[in-house]
C-alpha cells in the first residue's frame, strides 16, 4: 500500500467519528435540547452529549482521538465575526467610564485569583502550582502552559479550567433564565442571524474570516482565534463597505462545533477524580459568580448598561462561550467581548507575576 492511501486509511477512522459526532449534535443533542427549552441549545446540547460519551463509553471512538483543531477554530472566528459586525464607535465613546472598567476588572481578577487559590490549596488539597494554574479566572490555555512549566499537576489543573468554562456558560444562561422569571436568549425565540442575510453573503464571510485569522496570527493577538476575526469583521463594518452578517444555519454549525468540542476535553477522565472536580468547581464557580454580580453592581453607578449586561461582561467563563452567551441574550456582545479580553490579558498578566514567586520552575 502506497503513502498516501496509508495515510487514508489511518485517518478515515478519525473523520467518520467527526461526522458521526457533528450529525448526532445536529439530529439528536441540539433538537432535544431545544425541546427542553434550554437556552443556548446548539451549544449545550452537543456539549452534554460529547462530555457523556467521552466519560462513560470513550471506547466508541477511535484510539487517541481528538477532535479536529482546525475545524473547531474556524469556526471560532465565526462566532468571532458574529461579534465584530456588531462594533459601533459608541463602544469607545467614553473613555472615562472604559478606565473604571478595566480597574473593576483588575479587582475583580485579584479578588478571584485569591479565593481560588485557597478553595484549591485548603479544600482540594492541590499543591501550589495546580492551585494557583487551577484558580485562574480566565486564559485557560496560557494556564495550562504556565502551569506544565512550574510542575502541575496537569490532570487537575485540565480538569478545574474546562470546568470552569463549561460551569459558568451552562449556569449563567440558566441563572437569569430564573432571576427573571422568564426565558432568555435563544430559548426565548432570539437569534444571532440577520433577518436579510441569506448565501450571497456567504463570500464576504469567507473572505472576511481568512483575513481575520491572518491578522490575528500576525499580530499575536489574544484569543487569535477569536479576536483577529472579530476585529476584521469591526473594520468592514465601521468603515461602511459592508454589513457582516450570518445565515441561521451556519451559526448553529459554530454552536454544535464548539459544543462538541469542549464536551469532549472529559473523554477519559477518572470519575473519581471527576467527581472531586466538580464539587470543587462549584463552589469556586459560585463564589467568582458572586464576585462578579458584586461588581456589576457597583459599575451600575457609572454605566447605562443593564445588570445583566455588567454580569456577563465579569462572568469568568471562556471569551468564544461567554461571547455565545452574550450574542443569545442580545446583550451587547461588543461590549462584553471587550471586557473578557481585557479580563483575560489580566488574568495571564497576574498568573504570570504571582508564579514567580510562589512557585519554582522545575
Amino acid at each position: 500500500m502506497n503513502p498516501p492511501a496509508m495515510v487514508l486509511q489511518q485517518a478515515m477512522p478519525r473523520l467518520i467519528a467527526t461526522l458521526a459526532l457533528l450529525l448526532a449534535g445536529w439530529l439528536v443533542a441540539a433538537p432535544l435540547a431545544v425541546r427542553a427549552g434550554l437556552p443556548l441549545p446548539y451549544l449545550l446540547g452537543p456539549l452534554v452529549m460529547s462530555a457523556t460519551l467521552g466519560i462513560l463509553r470513550p471506547g466508541l471512538l477511535p484510539a487517541g482521538y481528538t477532535f479536529p483543531q482546525r475545524l473547531r477554530l474556524v469556526f471560532i472566528g465565526l462566532i468571532g465575526m458574529m461579534i465584530g459586525g456588531q462594533i459601533t464607535p459608541a463602544l469607545f465613546s467614553d473613555p472615562a467610564r472604559l478606565g473604571l472598567s478595566v480597574a473593576a476588572l483588575a479587582g475583580f481578577v485579584g479578588t478571584a485569583q485569591g479565593l481560588n487559590y485557597l478553595i484549591f490549596r485548603r479544600l482540594g488539597g492541590y499543591d501550589r502550582a495546580t492551585a494557583l494554574c487551577a484558580g485562574a479566572p480566565g486564559g485557560l490555555y496560557e494556564s495550562i502552559a504556565l502551569g506544565e512549566e512550574h510542575g502541575a499537576d496537569l490532570s487537575r489543573l485540565m480538569l478545574q479550567q474546562f470546568l470552569r468554562v463549561i460551569f459558568v456558560v451552562t449556569a449563567l444562561p440558566v441563572g437569569l433564565s430564573l432571576w427573571l422569571g422568564a426565558p432568555v436568549g435563544s430559548s426565548a425565540g432570539m437569534s444571532f442571524a440577520r433577518a436579510d442575510t441569506d448565501w450571497q453573503a456567504v463570500p464576504l464571510v469567507l473572505a472576511t474570516l481568512g483575513v481575520g485569522i491572518a491578522a490575528g496570527i500576525l499580530l499575536r493577538l489574544p484569543a487569535r482565534q477569536l479576536t483577529g476575526p472579530l476585529l476584521a469583521a469591526g473594520a468592514v463594518t465601521l468603515s461602511g463597505l459592508a454589513t457582516i452578517g450570518l445565515p441561521q444555519w451556519l451559526i448553529n454549525d459554530a454552536q454544535i462545533v464548539v459544543g462538541v468540542a469542549l464536551g469532549l476535553r472529559f473523554k477519559g477522565l477518572d470519575r473519581r477524580l471527576l467527581l472531586r472536580g466538580v464539587w470543587l468547581s462549584a463552589l469556586s464557580v459560585a463564589g467568582m459568580l458572586a464576585l462578579a454580580a458584586l461588581f456589576a453592581g457597583l459599575l451600575l453607578l457609572v454605566w447605562p448598561e443593564p445588570f445583566d449586561v455588567l454580569l456577563i461582561s465579569f462572568a469568568p467563563g471562556g471569551l468564544t462561550e461567554m461571547a455565545l452567551v452574550a450574542l443569545s441574550l442580545q446583550a451587547n456582545p461588543a461590549f462584553v467581548t471587550l471586557h473578557h479580553i481585557i479580563r483575560i490579558l489580566l488574568t495571564v498578566m497576574g498568573l504570570g507575576f504571582a508564579s514567580r514567586r510562589l512557585t519554582r520552575p522545575l
